[in-house]
């Protein structure tokens, strides 16, 4: 590699850096885009698992308690200080990774509406 081109490729990194960092230090302070994100991903997915009638009801109920229990304790965390704690985003992220798993294991065992599948 020539020393210009090396010389191009540190100045855009230069230059690009700090607009990322710009891009993350503008971002809420109270409500972090990583948990919120998730929830509405995770949301997304289980929409798309009623419309490909990938889930029962039975499925559905459940996955809906679980994301509304999270985003309670979401609130009830909020309430009790200034945002969320570190170990407070770790329980959120864990419960979530709960939730996502349930999410895939519901869309991917065989049953349907109507009992048409076969576990």
């Amino acid at each position: 590699m020539s020393k210009r081109t090396l010389l191009m490729a540190v100045l855009c990194l230069g230059l690009a850096a700090p607009a990322a960092y710009a891009a993350n230090a503008s971002g809420s302070k109270s409500r972090p885009a990583g948990i919120n994100a998730r929830e509405h991903r995770q949301t997304a997915r289980i929409k798309n698992g009623v419309k490909d009638k990938d889930l029962t009801r039975g499925e559905l109920d459940k996955l809906r308690a679980d994301e509304a229990a999270i985003r309670a304790e979401e609130r009830v965390y909020r309430k009790s200080g200034d945002g969320l704690s570190k170990s407070e985003v770790k329980d959120l992220e864990k419960d979530l990774n709960k939730t996502s798993k349930e999410i895939y294991r519901a869309k991917h065992n065989d049953r349907t509406p109507g009992g048409g599948g076969g576990q």
